[in-house]
């Protein structure tokens, strides 16, 4: 990853001990598809579910708010170990106060990645806003970074290294694939 970062968003980065994530348009490509029988399908990268498994492992914990309910993402939650899942969320303010108590860590040291216009009250509230390639024009610009990797292609992945390269606890998860 050649990403240069700035002191501050480097600094921002560093500070994450809660990394939250939108479902569609984040985890996944933002595309909802319907068989004819109405059954919904998505599709979720497994590079972006295994660098959420990595980052948990140093100590960062995972969210996923998402407006929508859906039974792949409790599913795909459950696979990755992610324990604070909110759904069928209007206000995404409420989930984020509950999300602040049941995970005793301030709002501050918390990020959000979002794709729309829904996640910009998130965006004022935690301590770094991220959004990816395609989010609305509004929201990119709100973000203080926004991704390389494309929705559902890598995007999350990217968060979660620069998560853990900012604080230097990549080598160490890298030591484990390499030894």
């Amino acid at each position: 990853m050649q990403t240069k970062l700035s002191d501050r968003v480097h600094k921002q980065f560093s500070t994450i001990k809660l990394a939250i994530f939108d479902v569609d348009g984040v985890l996944t490509n933002g595309k909802i598809y319907y068989s004819d029988t109405g059954r919904e399908s998505k599709a979720f990268h497994t590079q972006d579910g295994a660098a959420i498994k990595m980052l948990q492992s140093t100590g960062v914990h995972v969210a996923l708010i998402t407006g929508r309910t859906s039974e792949m993402v409790t599913r795909r939650a459950k696979e990755l170990d992610i324990s604070y899942v909110y759904q069928g969320v209007e206000d995404k303010r409420t989930a984020l106060r509950d999300l602040e108590q049941c995970s005793g860590i301030s709002q501050h040291l918390m990020s959000h990645t979002g794709d729309d216009l829904a996640d910009l009250v998130l965006f004022q509230k935690v301590g770094m806003s991220i959004s990816v390639p395609g989010a609305h024009p509004v929201v990119q610009e709100a973000a203080d970074y926004v991704t390389t990797s494309l929705p559902g292609m890598g995007a999350v992945r990217e968060i979660c290294q620069l998560v853990m390269m900012c604080q230097d606890t990549w080598r160490g998860v890298l030591e484990r694939y390499t030894e």
